[in-house]
C-alpha cells in the first residue's frame, strides 16, 4: 500500500504520540543495558567467587553475548521489516529480562555462560525494530537528536546497572543483583506490547513505501554501493573494540590500581559513564543535527573529531596517580563516549531504502556488537591475561592502553566517510 503524506506531518502518530513512544523505546533500551551492565560491575567479585581468568571475563561479557546477539540480529531485522515491530520489541525484552534473572542461579562458569549467551539471543530483537520505528516519527533534521536520546538509554542503563549492581552486592551480594535487574524488564514487556503504536514507514519523509521489502541479495548489494556507509561502519566498529574494552574493564582497572570494591566505584562510574554519558549523546547529536542540517559530513566527521579528543583523556585517565584524577580525566571521553552509537544509527536509516532499514540497523549492529563488543573485552582480557603471565605490574592497564590505538586509526575511515554521504543519502532517497 503507497503512502505519500506532507514532510511535516508525523503519519497517524502526533508529536505526543511519537513522544511517549520515544520515552517508552528509550526505557526498553535502558533496560538493555541494564541487563547488559550488571555484569561488568560483577566481574571482580564474580571472578573471586567462581575462580575465573581475566580471558573468561572477557569472554562473558563479550564474545558469549555478542555472538548470539549479533548473529540473530540479521534475521530478526528482516521480520522487522515485514512485520509487528512492537511484538518483536516486547518478545524479546521478555526473553532478555528472563535470562538475566537466570543468572543469579548459575552454580559455576559454564551456568553464566549458557546464561549471558541467552541475553544475547533476547537483545538480539530489541534496537533494529526500535530504531525503525523511531525514523519512522522523526525526520532527517530531527533523527540524530531522536535516536541520540534513544541511546541515553546506554548511559541510564550503565548508571542504574552500576548503582543496582554495587548496592544489591553489598547487601545481598551479586546473585540477588541479577534478579532485581531482571524481573522488572517481564513487566516492561507488556507495557510495550499493549500501548504502543506501529507508525506508518516513511510518512514522515513524504517518501512512498511500496509495501514489498527487497530480497537479502538486493540489500546488500545495495549497502555494498554505499561507500560512506562502509567506511562509516569500519570507523564504528574500531571506537566500539575500545568503547567496549574500557566499559567492561573500567571498574576492574580501578579495583585493582586502588584497592577499592565495587560499592565503592559503581556510583561515581555510573554517574560518569551513564549520566554524563546520556547528557552528552544528547547534546552532541543536537550539536550534529544543526551541523549536518547544513553539510551531511558532519554526520561522520562528527564522531571523528569526539574519537581524536577523547584519547588524551582516555590516556590520562590510564596514569593518573589517584582515583580521584582517573574520574576527573575520564569526565571528557564519558562526555563524548555514546556519539558514535547514535550517529551510527542515524546512517544506518539515511543510507537505504525505507524497507531496508530494520535490516541495515541489524546489519550495523551486527558488525559493532561481533566487533565491538564481542571483541573489545575479549581482546583486553586476552591482552591482560598474556601480560599477566609475562610478569607485568599492570597487566590490565598495559592492555587497555594498546586498544586505544584503534581510535586513532577510527578517525581516518571517518573522515573518508563523509567524503561521499551526501551523494549516498540522495541515492538512498530515491530508493523506495
Amino acid at each position: 500500500m503507497s503512502v505519500d503524506v506532507p514532510s511535516s506531518s508525523t503519519g497517524k502518530t502526533g508529536t505526543s504520540s511519537r513522544t511517549y513512544v520515544l520515552a517508552l523505546l528509550t526505557l526498553v533500551y535502558t533496560f538493555n543495558h541494564i541487563d547488559r551492565q550488571i555484569l561488568v560491575i560483577l566481574l571482580e567479585p564474580i571472578k573471586a567467587d567462581l575462580s575465573l581468568t581475566d580471558t573468561q571475563l572477557g569472554l562473558l561479557s563479550g564474545l558469549a553475548f555478542a555472538a548470539f546477539y549479533a548473529t540473530l540480529g540479521i534475521p530478526i531485522a528482516m521480520w522487522a521489516d515485514r512485520g509487528d515491530r512492537r511484538t518483536i520489541i516486547s518478545l524479546a525484552l521478555a526473553v532478555w529480562s528472563g535470562m538475566t534473572a537466570l543468572s543469579g542461579l548459575a552454580q559455576n562458569y559454564w551456568h553464566l555462560l549458557i546464561a549471558r549467551m541467552g541475553v544475547g539471543v533476547g537483545e538480539a530483537g530489541g534496537t533494529p525494530p526500535a530504531t525503525s520505528i523511531i525514523s519512522d516519527l522523526y525526520g532527517p533534521n530531527e533523527r540524530a537528536t531522536a535516536l541520540g536520546i534513544y541511546t541515553t538509554g546506554i548511559g541510564i542503563g550503565i548508571l542504574a546497572g552500576f548503582i543496582i549492581g554495587g548496592v544489591v552486592y553489598e547487601a545481598l551480594g551479586w546473585r540477588a543483583a541479577f534478579f532485581i535487574a531482571g524481573v522488572p524488564g517481564l513487566l516492561l514487556a507488556l507495557l510495550v506490547r499493549f500501548t504502543l503504536k506501529e507508525p506508518v514507514r516513511g510518512a514522515v519523509e513524504a517518501r512512498t513505501d511500496v509495501g514489498t521489502a527487497p530480497t537479502l541479495k538486493e540489500t546488500l548489494a545495495f549497502i555494498g554501493g554505499q561507500t560512506s556507509f562502509l567506511f562509516l561502519l569500519a570507523g564504528c566498529c574500531l571506537i566500539c573494540i575500545s568503547a567496549n574494552a574500557f566499559l567492561v574493564f573500567t571498574s576492574s582497572h580501578l579495583q585493582r590500581t586502588y584497592g577499592v570494591g565495587p560499592g565503592d566505584v559503581a556510583i561515581p562510574l555510573g554517574v560518569l559513564i551513564g549520566g554524563v554519558g546520556g547528557i552528552g549523546a544528547v547534546v552532541v547529536g543536537r550539536f550534529c543535527d544543526r551541523l549536518s542540517a547544513r553539510d551531511l559530513r558532519w554526520r561522520p566527521w562528527t564522531i571523528a573529531i569526539c574519537a581524536a579528543l577523547a584519547l588524551p583523556f582516555a590516556w590520562m585517565f590510564l596514569r593518573a596517580p589517584t582515583i580521584e584524577l582517573a574520574y576527573a580525566w575520564n569526565v571528557v571521553p564519558s562526555f563524548i563516549g555514546l556519539i558514535y552509537a547514535s550517529v551510527a544509527y542515524t546512517a544506518s536509516q539515511e543510507l537505504v531504502g525505507l524497507r531496508m532499514r530494520s535490516f541495515a540497523s541489524a546489519f550495523m549492529l551486527f558488525c559493532l556488537t561481533l566487533i565491538g563488543i564481542g571483541g573489545g573485552p575479549t581482546l583486553a582480557g586476552w591482552l591482560s591475561t598474556h601480560f599477566n603471565e609475562t610478569g607485568s605490574a599492570t597487566p590490565l592497564k598495559s592492555a587497555l592502553e594498546i586498544i586505544l590505538a584503534l581510535n586513532a586509526l577510527s578517525v581516518v575511515f571517518l573522515f573518508l566517510s563523509g567524503r561521499t554521504y551526501d551523494r549516498d543519502v540522495k541515492r538512498a532517497a530515491a530508493t523506495a
